[in-house]
């Protein structure tokens, strides 16, 4: 979209990602921000993460809805009323909440809120804390259920909240209706419009920013559409709230029906967005609400947006297809549009100033010179800051400065600085300007405020105008423009020293910082150590040398300085800096400052020093303490800790931390060896080391020291917290050794880490005079009888007494006992206990004293303690025993004492007495109620249980005594038991019937019994039971629950008897009994009737509706249970009650008689079952009886259900004109569903009727079509305006042939894309071919003409008008679907066609894949052309065959194109698995891509050169490009026919280092100056060897010389020797001898030169060095060479001497130029041309002589 001002684009599509159509609509997807979509599935949720390319992540969630916060991964979910919120970052739930009513809405307006609109309100849910939603406020009636919410939204502070939704309006429009309402005003005021949001501005001329309010505004009753901009939540005291004047929106007139979705504010431009529902978007400038542009944007509705805070854009999501938009604004182009087409000035500077926008500096210019020309300085200089840098240039400050100042004003230039100071900051020029003046006038505090608030643009001519002023001011501006020498120069001039490097560090300045330092050294010492620490503390490391420097301090006598300057230097406590970390330390502790080493050393920042240096340096200081920390040996330890005395006690004790546990206790003995002085510090040392040390080792060194009272101290120091039994031990042990006796009992008493038996056994020896630790011991450890039997032994019966009374009272029975086994006084005993009292334990005391057989004596004691109002069991147990043995009235005992055990007391009396044994578990209230049946069976008292069983009111034990032991049911004991336990239980059921019953007054005493019976399943005495409490006469004859049960029984156990009952009894539940008789388990329907029958009369029940009650339960029991409707309509008339009949009807509906039932509710005028009348009515086809009951049913119901069937019944009858006056008149009907029902079924009169009256035009229309009234259905379809009503009246009209009125149709349905295959199939199906193309051809003309018509059109003629497909494709291919007409003309074979619109729309790869398919569609260049733009690699080696196939002339040109895109390997392997003949098609493309140097390449062309025998080619080609199998090449060419081919296979076999290969090659084709020269290239002595042998064998004498020289460097001599010898060459091998002889004597005589002695005195240092030299040479042999490898790469010294010469290392270059027998001056080489095949030059007599 060039030229507009907004960007649009496409960035997603979630039906790509995999998100279903059905999902991507309002309410399931979901998009808060510019980071998620969350769209809502079936059986899933789908997340789209936008700032991760899109991905995709699904999770098995069953949800309505979800929405993900626009901040974090928090993702709300809801499902019915039920709402939680869940963390996907840490996978845990948030919160959850059940609301009370649905949510229609819910959107996140922040962070952490979570907004929820119901039916009626509007909540906030916070995300942080477990609290529940909060009620904001009420929906506005306007705002009511009948809207859809559709958006909310919150203004920035949270004061004001926008609920916005529409309805359906007349006339098939939609009404907007939106709530503003005020959170701390808690006021509503309704607004009618579609969309608002809030937006927060600065706006000029004010400080404090406006918080806006822009909606869009339509009222219902004006059809223009209107833009309000307006301040809300202003304090009035700061001024009027902004408001703009309501501007028009302008709607096109094609969108009249169209209405706003959306609002979406770019706060970073102040910009509005405004969305429709077809697809419009209107953009707004805030500051004037103008509109600025307006497009369409797409054809679907946008039903979600959000803004990208980042950028200012709008994103979107369209409805079903899922595409995701981007809006943005485009803001280069923006200001041109404003001035080309909307051609508004003012708006185009002020958007141009405010945004920074390009394209209005020629509008600012010209309004510029009006400003000045007018005089109106303060307005040019407002325009010029808003110009941005437009206008802000040297010539503009210039036009200010020139203008004159008018008297009493500021200067304009003044004013100018002025505004562009309130406006934002100045630029470099102006800021110069500003401060010239400013300055001169010295005013710097104007300028240090304007630099504070960042108004100025720092430069260093800006510096050094400030500088003569303020240094400091100065300074910032330096540091701002980066002058960083300047600042380095206010730096020193300011004496800031250490701020320099650290300021330099940070810019990367660099400078000499040695001379500066080195200067300061004399004139400021103290600044010299400054700027010292800064640069051994600049970040990288230190800048300076660390040692120089502190030697240049020390040098000046700078001690203090020195300390400071290492401090810094060596804050970091390196390793590599511990010779200056002792250095430091030494020059204090010898330079008289011993307190600063101490310093340093307590501050710790230096730990690589050396420690026993120092610690000798400290200990001479008198430092004794240092000294101590730094030695390591226990000799020198214990040598300073001589003077411990003068050490600090907190210090020794720390320093005793830092030794191990050997040298610990080794000190700890020498101190307390030097006497009791040192004992206070080692008891504190004992006891702050005692764990490290260990407790045994401390207690042997305080007992080898005899130092008891120390011991005392240590271990009282620790006992408390120690868990050694040894420290526990000793401590009781030395306290009483020091008389301690308080602290011995304190431990013996508390602790419970000692061994009780060692402790006990050393007090009880000691024999101390107060026995009380060992009275604790003995105590807590239970050894009661040694300590009774110590301290009675040793008349310490005090203490005995002391002991029970006031130590453990508890112990007293083992006292006790333990006298009595001593036989003490019983005096002295019964003393004991006396004074014990109710402290001692009864039930132990007494156990005791009944196994010795003195119980009887603790009578006094046990009635002492029942005085004293003991409620103890054990005290009246042991009394009631004695009562009862003495028989002291023991019946009243039992009978009246309350705190005795009945199951101690019960077994006692069993064998004494059984009444007594009754009576005491009697007294137990059921605790002993076994044991008292047990008894009453045993010993017959039945009389007695049963009436402890009524009073019991027990059920549980009534079932003891009642229920049957299964036992005896199952034959499990004796016949004989069985039948005496079934007597006693007769037995026992007489006395209740006969005597216990009979007695009872209380009412819960017989209805507890009468349960026990029932629960005992005993109905035949219960039936006995109740008749002889009911019908004989008695208090309970008239109680309700006992006739109910009588009656209840009776229908268990005998129903005959029921009727009788009824009819006797009239004081029973009869509705509660009814029900009963009905139930499936007794079916007593008869006695059921009877009592609703009795019931119903008036001399039973009195109240009117409770006889109408019992009537309709009456008529229910004969239609429910007994099936006799017609006994029931028979009772209807009887009695003739409403409710009756209701209840009649009701049956007579479940029975499907629908006309009775009518009959029936009419009757009863009861309409309450009109659903499931019109529903049988329905079925049995009743209409006319059904429609008297809806009439009847609509005077007291007003239900649409009851219209609705009745209109349809008028339908059904045909009765349309009562069917029209009811349709005209009032109703509550739901006509379309009605309409829709008559349409289904065919009534098509009826259903036009009911259409017409809801301008229902799109079913209307459909009516007509069935009617065959096809023009009124045109005309209603062109109403209804409907893509799905058109579609059907199209198809309707083409159907009957009205082809005229089916265009007209059909061209308004081919608008719509979705709809054109449909249009398209059905034509096609009619056959109608012609018509349809004629149909899309007018199509083209129309106005909103979509794609998807002219690549239909293009799809058509490829089927019925093949000629025109190319014509339209290039005519329309901007239009056209490519992909979809593609496929229409290969289905079509119109493969020209295809190839254009495959290359059109850059797909070559599909358009070569034609052409190579089809050849009616190749073009040879078109080929090219698309060949070298395709994706697909692969397409250019298909094209290649392709070529090689059907077009090999055209080979090379192909070739030249793909070149450089293609593989050459792989090519030329296409080209071999082609044929021979394609090789040599492609030889001149594969001489063209050889210097890739390909071996494929190589190989194939070698192959040609071979085949051709162009030797040449070969040779060069193997020469420049050796990337082939060289070894394959050279096995090839061996055994060619041809010389030279072999000549290059023993080449190739050469340069492959074949030596043996190539010279026999050579050897063969007697080439002997290839032999020699391979022989030589490969320094190998064997094959130069094997080579002078075969020339002696084969008698080739020149050839054996030319090797000789040759080969030099490589033979050896006594080879040459030998083979000269053996074949009388010795003239041949002269030559070689005397060259290597001269080269032996040059070795030599340069050996004897290096090694010969010097000529004066002996120096040893040379001698050494001369041996050092020659043991270089091999472990000091001298080796002679012949010039090769072995001689070091030495050059003979001859060489060095003869000037002109070339070096040569074949060992003859030291011959002088004349040398005898024409040897050449290069060292006697041979002219090439001598050596031919044959060597036929080295034949000359005149050289042979010479040798």
């Amino acid at each position: 979209m060039a030229g507009v001002p907004i960007a649009f684009s496409e960035v997603l599509n979630l039906q790509q990602l995999g998100v279903p159509e059905t999902s991507i609509k309002h309410g399931l997807t979901t998009m808060e921000s510019d980071k998620w979509i969350v769209s809502v599935e079936p059986t899933q949720v789908s997340l789209v993460d936008l700032q991760n390319q899109a991905q995709v992540t699904r999770r098995p969630i069953k949800a309505e809805a979800a929405v993900m916060n626009p901040s974090s991964n928090i993702l709300a979910l809801r499902s019915g009323k039920m709402i939680q919120m869940f963390n996907l970052d840490t996978k845990s739930k948030l919160k959850s909440h059940d609301m009370d009513s649905p949510i229609v809405f819910w959107k996140w307006t922040g962070a952490n809120n979570l907004a929820l609109v119901t039916g009626t309100s509007v909540f906030h849910w916070s995300a942080d804390g477990a609290g529940a939603p909060v009620k904001m406020f009420d929906r506005h009636p306007t705002i009511g259920a009948n809207t859809q919410i559709i958006n909310y939204q919150v203004s920035p502070d949270s004061k004001w909240c926008l609920l916005g939704g529409i309805s359906a309006g007349q006339g098939g429009g939609v009404n907007g209706n939106m709530q503003l309402y005020s959170v701390e005003k808690k006021v509503s005021q309704p607004l009618q419009g579609h969309a608002g949001a809030f937006a927060t501005i600065k706006l000029t001329g004010r400080e404090d920013p406006a918080q806006l309010l822009v909606f869009h505004e339509k009222k219902v009753e004006d059809p223009s559409h209107k833009l309000f901009v307006m301040e809300v939540g202003r304090d009035p005291s700061k001024g009027t709230p902004h408001r703009l004047a309501p501007t028009a929106i302008p709607v096109p007139p094609e969108a009249a029906q169209d209405f706003p979705v959306s609002m979406v504010i770019d706060a970073k431009d102040d910009i509005a967005f405004l969305l429709s529902k077809m697809g419009f978007v209107y953009m707004f400038d805030i500051h004037s609400g103008k509109t600025m542009f307006r497009t369409r944007i797409t054809q679907e509705t946008v039903f979600v947006t959000c803004p990208q805070e980042s950028t200012g854009a709008v994103f979107g999501i369209t409805v079903r297809t899922g595409r995701v938009l981007r809006i943005g604004l485009n803001g280069p182009n923006l200001v041109p549009y404003i001035v080309n087409t909307l051609r508004d000035t003012e708006l185009a500077i002020k958007i141009a100033g405010r945004l920074g926008l390009p394209g209005a500096e020629h509008l600012y210019t010209q309004e510029f010179d009006r400003l000045i020309g007018a005089g109106q300085v303060k307005e040019a200089a407002v325009l010029v800051a808003s110009s941005g840098a437009a206008l802000r240039t040297p010539n503009t400050i210039a036009r200010f400065q020139q203008i004159p100042a008018q008297p009493g004003a500021p200067q304009p230039v003044f004013q100018y600085f002025s505004t562009l100071l309130e406006n934002g900051k100045l630029n470099e020029q102006e800021s110069i300007e500003l401060a010239k003046p400013v300055l001169q006038q010295g005013r710097p505090q104007l300028m240090e405020k304007w630099l504070k608030d960042d108004k100025l643009h720092c430069s260093e001519t800006l510096g050094d105008l400030i500088m003569p002023h303020d240094t400091a001011m100065a300074l910032s501006v330096y540091l701002r423009s980066e002058c960083h020498g300047k600042a380095i120069q206010c730096f020193v001039q300011r004496g800031e020293y250490d701020k320099i490097v650290p300021y330099s560090t940070s810019v990367g300045y660099t400078m000499d910082y040695s001379s500066m330092l080195s200067q300061l050294l004399f004139n400021n010492p103290q600044g010299a150590l400054d700027l010292a620490k800064g640069l051994v503390s600049a970040e990288g490391g230190p800048l300076i040398d660390i040692q120089a420097t502190a030697e240049a301090f020390l040098s000046s006598n700078r001690v203090q300085e020195t300390t400071a300057f290492l401090l810094e230097a060596l804050k970091d406590n390196k390793e590599e800096h511990a010779y200056l970390q002792t250095k430091l330390l030494e020059i204090n502790l010898i330079g008289g400052a011993p307190q600063v080493a101490d310093a340093i050393m307590q501050n710790g920042i230096l730990t690589h020093y050396d420690r026993a240096h120092v610690g000798k340096l400290c200990e001479r200081a008198g430092m004794w303490q240092r000294a101590a920390e730094h030695y390591t040996d226990i000799n020198d330890i214990k040598r300073v800790f001589k003077n411990s005395h003068q050490m600090n006690p907190e210090f020794v004790v720390t320093y005793f931390g830092k030794l191990n546990r050997e040298q610990s206790i080794a000190l700890l003995k020498d101190m307390m060896s030097r006497g009791p002085s040192n004992m206070q510090v080692c008891v504190e040392v004992a006891k702050k080391y005692h764990d490290e040390l260990g407790s045994e080792e401390l207690v042997k060194v305080f007992e080898n020291a005899k130092a008891t009272e120390g011991l005392y101290y240590y271990l009282g120091a620790v006992v408390n917290f120690s868990e050694d039994p040894i420290v526990h031990f000793k401590y009781i042990q030395s306290a009483c050794m020091l008389g301690q006796f308080k602290e011995a009992e304190r431990v013996c008493r508390d602790s419970n880490i000692y061994n009780p038996d060692e402790v006990k056994t050393y007090l009880k020896n000691a024999k101390l005079p107060d026995p009380r630790p060992l009275i604790h011991v003995c105590d807590r450890h239970d050894f009661v009888d040694e300590l009774t039997e110590y301290l009675y032994l040793n008349s310490l019966l005090q203490y005995v007494e002391v002991y029970v009374t006031k130590v453990s009272p508890a112990k007293t029975p083992q006292v006790v006992g333990k006298l009595f086994d001593l036989g003490a006084n019983e005096d002295f005993t019964k003393r004991i206990l006396m004074a014990v009292g109710t402290a001692c334990p009864v039930e132990e005391m007494v156990e005791i004293a009944e196994t010795r057989n003195r119980l009887r004596m603790l009578q006094p004691w046990l009635e002492a303690r029942v005085a004293t109002g003991s409620t103890e069991p054990g005290t009246h147990n042991a009394l009631g025993k004695i009562y009862i043995q003495l028989n002291k009235d023991p019946k009243a005992f039992l009978t009246n004492n309350m705190f005795y055990e009945p199951k101690v007391l019960g077994p006692f009396c069993e064998s004494l007495d059984p009444s007594l044994a009754f009576v005491a578990y009697k007294k137990g209230a059921g605790e002993c109620d076994d044991e008292l049946i047990k008894i009453s069976f045993t010993h017959g008292l039945f009389r007695d249980l049963a009436r402890y069983l009524v009073e019991r009111q027990d059920l549980e034990l009534w079932a003891k005594v009642l229920t049957k032991d299964e036992a005896i049911e199952a034959g499990e004991v004796a016949v004989s038991e069985a039948a005496e336990k079934e007597s006693q239980r007769r037995q026992l059921i007489d006395q209740v019937v006969e005597w216990a019953l009979p007695e009872s007054e209380s009412a819960d005493e017989v209805s507890c019994t009468v349960k026990a019976f029932m629960a005992a399943d005993l109905p035949g005495e219960l039936i006995v039971l109740l008749e002889r409490i009911i019908l004989q006469g008695s208090d309970f004859s008239d109680n309700k629950n006992l006739q109910n049960l009588l009656i209840l029984t009776a229908i268990r156990a005998d129903h005959t008897r029921v009727a009788g009952y009824i009819d006797q009894l009239d004081n029973f539940d009869a509705k509660d009994i009814a029900l009963i008789c009905v139930s499936e388990s007794h079916m007593l329907y008869e006695e059921a009737y009877s009592i609703y029958n009795k019931f119903a009369k008036p001399e039973h029940t009195t109240d009117k509706e409770e006889q109408v009650e019992m009537q309709v339960l009456a008529i229910g029991v004969l239609v429910d249970f007994m099936k006799d409707l017609d006994r029931a309509k028979g009772f209807a008339n009887q009695v003739d009650e409403k409710p009756v009949w209701s209840k009649l009807g009701v049956s007579q509906l479940e029975e499907k008689m629908a006309a009775e039932a009518i009959i029936s509710f009419i009757n009863a005028e009861d309409a309450s079952e009109y659903v499931k009348v019109c529903d049988e009515a329905n079925e049995a086809e009743i209409y006319t009886e059904l429609i008297p009951f809806l009439k009847m049913a609509r005077k007291n119901l007003q239900e649409n259900l009851l219209d609705t069937e009745l209109i349809y019944a008028y339908a059904k009858i045909n009765n349309l004109t009562d069917l029209e006056v009811f349709v005209n008149g009032p109703n509550v009907a739901n006509i379309q569903t009605i309409g829709d029902r008559c349409f289904s079924e065919g009534l098509y009169n009826a259903s036009k009727i009911l259409f017409k009256s809801i301008n229902n035009n799109s079913k209307l229309a459909l009516c007509h079509i069935h009617l065959e009234e096809y023009r009124e259905a045109v005309a209603a379809a062109t109403q209804a305006n409907n893509v799905s009503t058109w579609k059907q009246v199209c198809f309707a009209c083409l159907k009957a042939e009205e082809f005229r009125l089916a265009a007209t149709c059909g061209l308004e349905v081919i608008k719509y894309p979705d709809h054109v295959d449909d249009v398209v199939t059905y034509y096609s199906d009619l056959g109608s071919f012609d018509h349809l193309v004629s149909l899309f051809e007018q199509g083209l003309g129309l106005e909103d003409a979509h794609i998807g018509i002219f690549t239909e059109l293009g799809v058509l003629y490829t089927k019925h008008n093949p000629e025109k497909v190319m014509e339209h494709c290039k005519v329309f291919f901007s239009k056209l679907n490519v992909s979809k007409v593609v496929r229409a003309c290969e289905r079509a074979r119109q493969w020209p066609p295809a190839v254009y619109l495959y290359m059109a729309d850059k797909q070559a790869d599909n358009a070569v894949k034609v052409m190579t398919e089809h050849a009616s569609a190749f073009d040879n260049d078109l080929f090219l052309d698309s060949i070298i733009k395709v994706r697909n690699g692969e397409i250019m080696y298909k094209a290649v065959n392709f070529y090689l196939t059907m077009h090999p002339m055209l080979f090379t040109r192909l070739m030249e194109v793909l070149e450089e895109l293609v593989d050459h390997s792989r090519v030329v392997n296409q080209l071999r698995r082609t044929g021979d003949w394609a090789l040599q098609i492609g030889q001149s493309y594969m001489k063209a891509v050889q210097k890739e140097n390909l071996s494929a390449v190589n190989e194939a062309l070698n192959e040609l050169y071979i085949e051709d025998e162009d030797y040449e080619s070969l040779r060069k080609s193997i020469d420049k490009f050796q990337n082939f199998n060289m070894i394959a090449l050279a096995s090839k060419l061996a055994t060619h026919e041809l010389l030279e081919f072999r000549r290059i296979s023993a080449y190739v076999y050469r340069c492959n280092k074949k030596w043996s290969h190539s010279i026999e090659l050579s050897k063969n084709d007697r080439m002997w100056k290839d032999c020699i020269d391979t022989a030589n290239e490969s320094c190998d002595e064997e094959t130069i060897e094997s080579l002078l042998r075969f020339f002696c064998e084969t008698s080739e004498k020149e050839c054996f010389c030319a090797a000789l020289y040759t080969c030099f460097s490589h033979v050896r001599p006594d080879v040459a020797l030998e083979l000269g010898w053996l074949n009388g060459y010795q003239h041949f091998v002269m030559p070689f001898l005397i060259q290597n002889m001269r080269q032996t004597y040059d070795r030599l005589h340069e050996l004897e030169d290096r090694t010969k002695p010097p000529a004066e005195e002996d120096n040893q240092d040379q001698i050494a060095g001369t041996y050092s030299q020659l043991g270089g040479f091999n472990n000091g042999m001298l080796m002679i060479g012949n010039g090769g490898p072995e001689m070091g790469g030495m050059m003979p010294p001859q060489q060095q001497g003869m000037p002109g010469m070339t070096p040569d290392m074949s060992g003859f270059a030291g011959a002088p130029p004349n040398m005898p027998g024409g040897m050449m001056p290069n060292g006697g080489m041979p002219n090439p041309g001598m050596m031919n095949g044959n060597m036929g030059g080295m034949g000359n007599p005149g050289m042979m002589g010479g040798m």
